[in-house]
């Protein structure tokens, strides 16, 4: 029987967030924005383990107490230098119990909004997918085309137009593979596509969003206050 296993890649700064302390470590609700993309990772019966991983000088994860996550969480401390490389070295980390039809989320950190529905749906829809596929919104605003003058050159047309989101899921061992090859993607879909495969979208949605910018947080406590008041 095929297992589901997740990866978060950590080992980033945030350099567009600002501020001494990485992203993934600005309080949240009283906790680590990280904390939120874990534990929902955590709290999916789908997923059997969860890996975490930090910069090897990471010194901010051993503060706080993950206890309340359980057993699925660990953590390794190899990431690396981007992206691509911090995924194939949690990738190699779960060698010792992935095998290469196992399925392996990607996630990221600073998506804390996360919803058990949208795992839900990514794990059944992609369930007997050839290739695997991704969590991803049609675009809903016109786009505009900008030029070296930073004034508007043309409307885009948005039609089939997705933006990307996470987690994205894709065999374990085709995912080692694609790494390998093509290390200069943006996400993980985009190494499977330079492979030569089409990931399938997966509808998601838009409180899925990325915290990129110090007002961010806000919206993010404001969908995850909701909720709570949903699940009391």
């Amino acid at each position: 029987m095929q297992r589901h296993y997740a990866i978060v890649p950590a080992a980033g700064s945030g350099s567009r967030f600002g501020g001494e302390t990485p992203k993934q470590y600005q309080s949240l609700a009283g906790r680590p924005l990280i904390y939120y993309s874990v534990a929902a990772l955590c709290r999916c019966q789908a997923i059997d383990r969860v890996w975490v991983v930090l910069s090897p000088d990471d010194r901010w994860w051993r503060q706080y107490d993950w206890t309340s996550l359980g057993h699925k969480l660990e953590t390794v401390y190899c990431g690396g230098a981007s992206r691509s490389e911090s995924v194939a070295n949690g990738l190699a980390a779960a060698a010792t119990a992935a095998h290469d039809d196992d399925w392996v989320l990607v996630h990221d950190a600073a998506r804390p909004c996360l919803s058990q529905a949208n795992l839900a749906a990514l794990c059944e829809q992609l369930a007997d997918d050839p290739v695997g596929g991704i969590l991803a919104v049609p675009v809903a605003d016109t786009l505009k085309r900008a030029d070296d003058e930073q004034r508007v050159a043309r409307t885009e047309s948005r039609d089939g137009l997705w933006q990307a989101q996470t987690p994205q899921m894709f065999r374990y061992g085709l995912l080692c593979r694609v790494l390998a090859e093509h290390t200069d993607g943006t996400d993980e879909a985009s190494a499977i596509e330079a492979a030569g495969f089409n990931p399938r979208l997966v509808a998601g949605d838009i409180s899925n969003f990325k915290v990129t910018f110090p007002a961010d947080l806000r919206l993010a406590e404001l969908i995850l206050q909701g909720r709570a008041r949903v699940d009391e």
